[in-house]
């Protein structure tokens, strides 16, 4: 299984595809006024850096990283159903880690749902930890704020 992880813009064909699957899986929990993701053209507009990771060449999942000066935030994380299991998320947070310890950002955070417990224990295994809601979100008992300390590089 040869794996690779490239930075590209959110408009890419992949990007797009798998940006508009997520988007139907969170459709099927969460009322519009609790889906907080970055439509393609929000993630230009912001400047996120956005990531694909390929399988064999295949699309298989994405990431984005909207770096702040105060912490940077993971953006339209998902891994397709075909490839979960296999690690691909922590590759993923790895390299969003590994992106803002070279930028000096000194956290991480994330914005998820109560409805994605496999996710959320994905991210407290790598360290994330439950944090008041930030920036534009709310404690609204649907999403859920994370955080984890970037180490110093």
């Amino acid at each position: 299984m040869q794996i690779t992880l490239s930075a590209e813009r959110p408009d890419t064909t992949d990007a797009i595809a798998l940006i508009d699957e997520l988007q139907t899986y969170l459709e099927s929990f969460y009322a519009p006024e609790h889906r907080h993701g970055y439509s393609v053209q929000q993630l230009i507009d912001a400047g996120v850096d956005f990531f694909v990771l390929r399988v064999d060449g295949a699309a298989a999942g994405c990431i984005g990283l909207l770096c702040l000066p105060a912490y940077a935030e993971i953006k339209r994380m998902y891994i397709r159903p075909a490839y979960r299991r296999h690690k691909l998320g922590v590759k993923l947070l790895e390299h969003v880690e590994q992106v803002a310890q070279e930028r000096r950002i000194p956290l991480l955070r994330l914005e998820t749902g109560i409805h994605q417990p496999e996710a959320n224990a994905r991210y407290e295994s790598f360290g994330f930890r439950l944090i008041p809601a930030f920036g534009p979100y709310q404690d609204d008992g649907v999403s859920l704020c994370y955080e984890k300390s970037v180490p110093p590089a």
